[in-house]
């Protein structure tokens, strides 16, 4: 199963080699992400599986279509992934700042 993390739980898992992954689709990425992530938007995610590896964060912008790209990877046994709870509205929220 997937675990639900914090923003302020992305630097423990980026610390043991996580690869952050946004969802979003790419204008939404381009207006403001967490700093680092890479954009594979949810509608390539099927296709563009061959580009993540685990440990990984999925990021989107409540949490909502990251959840549903975790839960694909776990039914598919991809291994250790988190879902960010909150999406980049979070991040923002609790005064962590976005890349543009």
């Amino acid at each position: 199963m997937y675990e639900d993390i914090l923003p302020q739980d992305v630097a423990e898992w980026r610390e043991r080699g996580a690869q952050v992954v946004d969802v979003r689709e790419p204008w939404e990425y381009a207006a403001g992400r967490v700093p680092g992530s890479v954009n594979i938007p949810l509608s390539e995610f099927v296709a563009r599986l061959d580009e993540l590896h685990a440990p990984l964060v999925l990021v989107c912008a409540s949490g909502s279509r990251s959840a549903s790209a975790a839960a694909y990877l776990d039914r598919r046994g991809f291994g250790e992934v988190a879902n960010l709870d909150g999406g980049v509205h979070l991040w923002e929220e609790v005064g962590f700042e976005l890349e543009r």
